[in-house]
């Protein structure tokens, strides 16, 4: 309950053999023609899912933050290319310390990560304030926009979040894609979490506003339970990928595509790349849309079990009204009342859990202070085994007060 892993289905487990015994490459379509009008079709019901409307404009990708490079490297050619300048062709220009891209202060790293990539550097990066939720606050991007336009700078891109690492937190997508609208900037959503709710039946309005904005990260080795690696880059409007085409005679794609044949390649960052599509469309088959919307349904909704126990008993305190499967809390004992030494005294319970051999429980910060943190992201976990688990917690902090 650590972290942003969960346990695999038995068939994407069987899937993995066959992506290994056939050890094909997605990068052209002598090596992979079945493979590939599968991504393919897959693709297409991910983008309707989305709301986007129809086509193949996507590809599998490793995760999020592979996914989350090509959002961001299609923003900056995109902005690049309505000024007139093409960095495919002449690499990046002008003064770079003025060109910036915004996210919420809870945003995954790779942001910051894939800037720097990209040339631009972790100055490019503006963070925006979250509000009490941890989602951005949209009056804040809304005051870092005009800060932005009276410092002379302009935004290559909004990331905003369906899923923040920690709280589950999901941005106000429909708002914020609306007021970059008004500015003609790039939004790129990362989906990777929260992305899951695609499928729900109780919880997919939390994603209201994702048909809007311009490309979508989804990981699908988190809450759709597959195995690792396995994530997609959608992208709305399918002519942004004339900004990343390459020709290479030697995968005949040229002569392919005048041909009718798809060519997945001038698609994706990656030349050589697994078969990973299998594993969604076997998972699919397998259980069928209702039964995935369950067990994802499930996480969310343990979790809000979870924190109305935590908020019930005296020593635990909930740090934040769960949106997705995650429970931020702290053990809070009565003798110590300075916030300081209630996050080390939950730092050591972390650690004391973990060396025991009993128990990973995350640790991280909420608003600065150190919290413990429960990932529900298992179908089969009830509420008494969690309660079980919260009960070792409470031990092992009276024998850390004892010792």
């Amino acid at each position: 309950m650590a972290h942003l892993h969960c346990p695999s289905l038995v068939v994407s487990q069987a899937a993995e053999v066959l992506i290994n015994a056939t050890n094909q490459s997605m990068d052209s379509w002598d090596q992979s023609p079945s493979a590939t009008i599968i991504e393919i079709k897959l693709i297409e019901w991910l983008r309707s899912q989305v709301g986007y409307p129809a086509g193949d404009a996507g590809v599998f990708t490793s995760g999020g933050t592979q996914s989350n490079l090509m959002g961001l490297m299609l923003a900056r050619d995109a902005f690049y290319a309505r000024q007139g300048h093409s960095v495919q062709q002449h690499g990046i220009t002008g003064d770079l310390r003025k060109i910036k891209v915004l996210c919420s202060e809870n945003a995954h790293f790779s942001v910051q990560k894939n800037m720097a990539l990209l040339g631009h550097g972790y100055q490019s990066v503006v963070q925006v304030k979250s509000d009490k939720f941890a989602r951005m606050d949209v009056n804040d991007l809304q005051a870092k926009l005009a800060q932005a336009e009276a410092n002379g700078e302009q935004i290559l891109a909004i990331v905003a979040t369906a899923g923040t690492t920690d709280a589950g937190a999901i941005d106000p997508l429909r708002e914020i894609a609306g007021i970059a609208a008004k500015h003609n900037i790039w939004v790129h959503v990362d989906a990777a979490w929260g992305g899951a709710l695609l499928l729900s039946e109780k919880y997919r309005h939390y994603l209201d506003g994702l048909e809007l904005v311009d490309s979508v990260t989804l990981d699908f080795h988190k809450q759709y339970f597959q195995t690792i690696s396995c994530g997609a880059f959608l992208l709305k409007d399918e002519r942004h990928y004339e900004l990343m085409r390459y020709q290479a005679a030697y995968l005949n794609s040229e002569f392919d595509e005048e041909a009718g044949v798809p060519n997945l390649v001038s698609k994706s960052l990656q030349t050589t790349r697994r078969f990973d599509a299998l594993k969604l469309w076997m998972g699919l088959e397998a259980l069928g849309q209702k039964q995935y919307a369950a067990i994802i349904d499930h996480g969310v909704s343990l979790a809000q079990d979870v924190a109305a126990f935590v908020a019930a008993e005296p020593r635990l305190e909930l740090v934040m009204q769960p949106q997705l499967a995650s429970v931020l809390f702290r053990y809070r004992p009565a003798q110590l009342t300075d916030n300081a030494q209630v996050a080390l005294f939950n730092q050591r319970i972390g650690d004391a859990l973990l060396e025991s051999g009993r128990a990973n429980v995350g640790v991280t910060e909420s608003e600065g202070v150190t919290c413990l943190k429960l990932t529900l992201l298992n179908p089969t976990v009830t509420l008494d085994d969690v309660k079980t688990l919260l009960a070792l917690v409470e031990k092992t902090a009276n024998q850390l007060l004892n010792a």
